[in-house]
């Protein structure tokens, strides 16, 4: 078994190097295809980061009757952040909201000045409220209507942002639907050009295979070489396409950076190297070893 084994990668590395030009085509081809699926992991990175994003920008205010008393405000926080549709609740007092729109106004001496001549705080208590996904601020506003706690509500901006919030729900799902489509259909792409590329390889050796056949050579025998080629042409496309694209990355990396703030796409590449080059290793292994194995399979049958 041992000796079988050995002859079987011995002909599969004969074999590569034997057809020099068809295997540096092979795996060329399948650089492209493991940069193009490394590129597609990293896309899905960025779409998270960019709808997560987005979310974190959406939330609704609670505002409450001046009559409200700051104990029964601080209740319905605590009774609306056990949901578990809520991320999260910041309280904030008029105090806090007066001295908030102050600061965004310190350069505006008129709104200033009307606000130092107010003898009381005009601003409301309330409560800002994000929930884990844009469409869960429904069922959020549902549970504030209730008759409890709507007493002591004066307003919530849900009404006012359910247009806006519902449209960026349906973005971010048809973005989250439409990168797994396309990863999917990518990553069948890939595996079809490759396969294609390693049956030319094997077609060109069609005669030996007749031979191997002719004199008696089990299945096995013949098929082994040809997944151990493709093993090679794999691992090698996969080191390949790893060295090209960390400097892609990282050049692309700032312009990412203004386009969804606190990415650092190159950061993410450094920290995930070595899983991400062991999807692409196992990747290209693994189309290597199934094109190989579908390939010459024909020539088996005839």
């Amino acid at each position: 078994m041992a000796t079988i084994l050995s002859r079987i990668v011995h002909y599969g590395f004969q074999n590569f190097w034997r057809n020099g030009w068809l295997s540096t085509a092979t795996v060329a081809i399948l650089i492209v295809v493991l940069f193009a699926f490394l590129n597609l992991s990293l896309f899905n990175v960025v779409m998270q980061k960019a709808t997560a994003s987005i979310q974190d920008k959406i939330d609704i205010s609670v505002y409450f009757k001046t009559n409200t008393s700051e104990d029964q405000i601080l209740s319905i926080k605590q009774s609306t952040e056990s949901l578990a549709e809520v991320k999260s609740v910041d309280y904030v007092s008029t105090d806090k909201a007066l001295e908030v729109f102050k600061g965004n106004h310190q350069d505006d001496q008129v709104i200033s000045q009307s606000i130092n001549e107010l003898n009381q705080n005009p601003f409301q208590a309330s409560l800002n409220i994000k929930a884990k996904r844009p469409d869960q601020y429904a069922s959020i506003a549902q549970y504030l209507s209730a008759p409890n706690l709507a007493q002591y509500i004066d307003s919530v901006s849900y009404a006012k942002n359910q247009i806006v919030i519902d449209r960026l729900a349906k973005i971010i799902d048809n973005v989250n639907k439409g990168g797994f489509v396309l990863t999917i259909i990518l990553a069948i792409i890939a595996g079809l050009v490759a396969f294609n590329t390693i049956r030319l390889a094997i077609y060109s050796n069609r005669d030996e295979i007749g031979i191997m056949r002719a004199v008696g050579a089990s299945n096995a025998f013949v098929r082994g070489p040809y997944m151990v080629e493709g093993v090679i042409v794999g691992v090698l496309a996969a080191v390949a396409s790893f060295i090209v694209a960390a400097p892609a990355i990282y050049f692309v990396s700032p312009y990412l950076n203004s386009f969804v703030p606190g990415l650092n796409i190159f950061e993410y590449f450094y920290v995930h190297a070595v899983p991400l080059f062991l999807y692409e290793l196992l990747f290209g292994a693994g189309v290597g070893v199934a094109s190989g194995y579908i390939a010459v399979r024909r020539y088996l049958r005839d």
